[in-house]
Order: structure tokens, then sequence, then C-alpha cells
């Protein structure tokens, strides 16, 4: 037995021929509207890997560029920390970590703005609409600003010390809020080592002033009391002696940057006479060199028999006994002290009943 499509099977439907005339006419839609735009889109593609093959080569040369300069900073002062001009002028490690600060901020603003522009330039042959995109961005940045201000006014503020070179790791400075040694310096928190050891973190925003006790040189200040009858010359003579013995010794010639002055008499009491000794030092050497010719000072004081003034003290100028006021031992009154006064009988005890009755 044999079987056969029928004619009708065999011929097509107007349904399935008009589908198949849609999906014809769709594809060559689609292929003529391709073939129309794939130049366009060729350009698009070779402008976008064009635009970020240049960023990225730019963005690299420019980082790279800025990290050899700091490298040649950072050899510059090595190098001259080696002399022995460079020892006192010079210190490497707080030229290195303003270097480095410089350098990161650097780095930081030139990715920023390479990055930035080549996004923006993408976005552009994309044909995206960058208005609705920089006000949002410029409405965020404003929010984000205003709630972030302390850290912002931080972070420039740390920016402008570091340019600016106001103080640096090994400095002594009063910052107001603490005083001590710089450990480290950042573009928002400095670190400082206090006198007693601790380590004070301060926001570089809260800072109004700085006093930076370590640049240009310091001086030492030394007060000398001795007792009014004594010579006051040859106590002159004595001090000046001291001073240039002191000038000569290591390590002290290198950190006296002036011979020892005597200023003169700062201070003339009945029992005392002060005598003030100054001398220009190396910055931060101040207070060991005021140590140091104290100890002298009082040595070679003691050796020639000068008398040094006794501290004054805080005694009564008249020599009258003084006599107990009588009235303190006098109890305050008292309503109790009357045996009649309401309070009196209100605190007596109530008297026990007579049971006996």
């Amino acid at each position: 037995m044999f079987w056969s499509a029928s004619p009708a099977a065999a011929t097509p439907g107007p349904h399935r021929r008009a589908s198949l005339d849609d999906a014809t006419e769709k594809a060559t839609n689609a292929a003529g509207w391709v073939e129309e735009n794939w130049a366009t889109w060729l350009t698009s593609a070779l402008q976008i890997a064009l635009i970020i093959v240049i960023a990225v080569i730019l963005r690299h040369v420019i980082r790279r560029t800025i990290t050899k300069l700091i490298e040649r900073m950072n050899r510059t002062a090595t190098a001259a920390q080696g002399t022995a001009l460079g020892g006192f002028l010079v210190n490497a490690e707080r030229r290195r970590q303003r270097s480095e600060a410089i350098g990161s901020v650097l780095r930081s603003v030139a990715s920023f703005v390479i990055m930035g522009t080549a996004a923006l330039t993408v976005l552009s042959v994309l044909k995206i609409n960058l208005a609705p995109l920089l006000a949002s961005a410029g409405v965020a940045g404003v929010a984000i600003g205003f709630g972030a201000r302390n850290l912002v006014t931080d972070f420039l503020s740390g920016v402008f010390m570091i340019l600016e070179d106001q103080y640096g790791v090994g400095d002594e400075i009063d910052a107001g809020v603490a005083t001590g040694t710089v450990v480290e310096v950042g573009l928002r928190v400095t670190k400082l080592r206090g006198p007693n050891g601790a380590i004070w973190y301060i926001r570089n925003g809260e800072v109004k002033r700085i006093g930076n006790l370590s640049q240009g040189w310091s001086t030492a200040t030394v007060d000398v009391m001795i007792a009014p009858n004594q010579d006051l010359d040859r106590a002159r003579e004595v001090i000046t002696a001291v001073g240039e013995e002191m000038s000569k010794a290591e390590p002290w010639n290198e950190q006296l940057w002036e011979p020892v002055e005597v200023l003169g008499l700062s201070e003339v009491h009945l029992d005392s006479v002060t005598i003030s000794v100054s001398a220009k030092t190396m910055p931060g050497k101040a207070l060991g060199i005021e140590r140091e010719l104290r100890w002298r000072i009082k040595k070679a004081l003691d050796t020639e028999g000068i008398t040094l003034a006794p501290r004054p003290t805080t005694t009564p100028l008249t020599d009258e006994p003084t006599t107990p006021d009588p009235s303190a031992a006098v109890a305050a009154p008292s309503a109790l002290a009357s045996p009649t006064s309401p309070q009196s009988l209100a605190a007596a005890p109530i008297p026990a009943p007579n049971l006996s009755k």
C-alpha cells in the first residue's frame, strides 16, 4: 500500500507564505541596517579603543615621570645627608616623607583627570547626553562635600602644610592643641610624640597656628641667681670662661652656633641677683645645652667660692608671732543648747507610762 502527499499539503497556504515574506523582509531590513551602520560602529569602536589606549599610556607615562622625579629628590637628599653640612641642614626622612606625600597627591590627581576625561570622551562617542550625568554628578559632589567638609578641610590643610614645608619629621612644634616631636606627616593627620611619650593624632584642619622650634636656630637661656654680696665682675668672668670651654668641647662645639653671652643682671632683689646667660644653638638642641650650662656654671662657681642665692620663699614679712583667734574655740549657737526651747522639748524622750495605778 502506497501513501502519497495530498496536493493541499504540498502547496503552502497563504498564512505560511505571509510568514515567510515577513521573515525575509525583516532579515533584509536587518542586513541593510547593519550594512548601513557597520562603518559607524567600526569607527566608534576604533575611537573608543584609541581613547582608552591613549589614556592608559598617558597615565602610565605621567605616573612614572612623577615617580622618577620623587626618587631623584630622595637620592639628592640622601647624598646631601652624607656631607658635613648636609647632616645639619637636611633631614632625609623628612624630605622622603614630604616628597612621597607630594608624589602621591600628584599621581592621584593625574589619574583622576586623565581617566575622567577619557570616560567622558567615550560617552560622547557613544552619543550619550552628558548634561543629566554632569548635573547629577554636580549635585552628588555638593552633597558629599557638604557631608564630608571636615575631611576635605583636613586634606586640603595637609596638602598646603606639605607644599609649604611648615614642619616635617623630627621637628619640635607647638600645634596649639599639643606640643611634641613630629613622628609622621600625613595628608589628614599629623602624629606628634609628646614629652611624656604619648602619641598625639592631630587633624590638620584643626591646626590654627604652628610654632616650629626646629627651623633656623634656637636660643638657650640660663638664669644664675647669686648672693648680692658676691663679686659680680668675678662671676661674669667665671661664666664667660665656662661658655668658652663648653664651646670647644665635643659635642657642644657643633651645637653651639655662637659664643655663650653674659647678658647682665635681669633681676635685683634684697637677697639675690639674677645673671642672664644666652647662646644661639642648633635647632632643637637648646634644652640640652641649658642643662649642660647649668651643670658647668654651678661647678665653676663652687670652685671659685661664689655663693649662690637660695630660692625665694613666700615667708611673711613681719616677725610678729601669730596668735590663734579666740572665737575659733567657741561653738556656734544652737537651739538645742537651751533645755526649755521647743527644739529641746521635741527631742526629749517620751516618759514611760506608770502601770502601777
